[in-house]
């Protein structure tokens, strides 16, 4: 009986690995026509709100999932951490560019606090991971919190201090926390993208599994 479960078992994982593998090749479209990414080396931000930006892999992924969380005033897809001034996606899937695919995230701190955002971010990505999510690959896709003061790199330790102790993860956290210098948002196509093509390979393999196990995790946090 093993020796019959053991092929089949492997198999499925097989097809599993080699199914999100081609969904991830199909992120890796040309690039469109459109404006280059322009930086913002200041953001300015509305008063009384706050502003993130963080990076957990694919940014259709992050986007997708903190567009849905209330309190959160906007999210801007974009290019962060890196040295080449106004980066093209596909500069930046080439992986030379020191960059990782980012959002940035205006936010109402009175109804959702940083930390509350640095709680979703750390538990809807793998943060374990160096340079890497699923079978995307490279510095471009690695977990980061760009800081915009102290206290937000403060915060930063602290809830990974706290995700630490509560054993989410049996591996290390390896995010990077950093202070910001710099954001470029990205080639008007990514915008909403997952909204704009949810029939997309990569979007149904990848991003619509994420935003469900979201939504049913965060019930309580989402925009009615």
């Amino acid at each position: 009986m093993q020796k019959r479960i053991l092929p089949a078992v492997v198999a499925a994982v097989a097809v599993t690995i080699g199914v999100l593998a081609w969904a991830a090749q199909q992120r890796r479209i040309p690039a469109q026509k459109g404006s280059r990414a322009k930086v913002t080396t200041t953001v300015t931000v509305p008063p009384g709100k706050q502003v993130a930006t963080l990076a957990g892999g694919c940014f259709w992924c992050t986007e997708a999932i903190f567009e849905d969380l209330r309190g959160v005033e906007s999210v801007t897809p974009g290019y962060a951490g890196g040295h080449v001034a106004n980066p093209t996606y596909k500069q930046v899937c080439a992986g030379d560019t020191g960059h990782a695919e980012a959002i940035q995230i205006i936010f109402d701190p009175k109804v959702v606090s940083y930390r509350d955002l640095l709680r979703v971010f750390f538990t809807t990505h793998d943060p374990t991971t160096l340079n890497r999510q699923g079978a995307d690959v490279g510095t471009q896709y690695r977990s980061a919190v760009f800081t915009h003061s102290d206290t937000q790199a403060s915060d930063a330790r602290a809830v990974i201090a706290e995700i630490t102790r509560e054993a989410l993860y049996r591996d290390p956290i390896v995010t990077e926390i950093t202070p910001f210098t710099g954001f470029y948002p990205a080639e008007e196509y990514h915008r909403d993208y997952f909204a704009r093509n949810p029939d997309q390979a990569y979007c149904r393999a990848v991003i619509a599994p994420k935003v469900a196990k979201f939504r049913e995790k965060y019930r309580d946090k989402l925009r009615k």
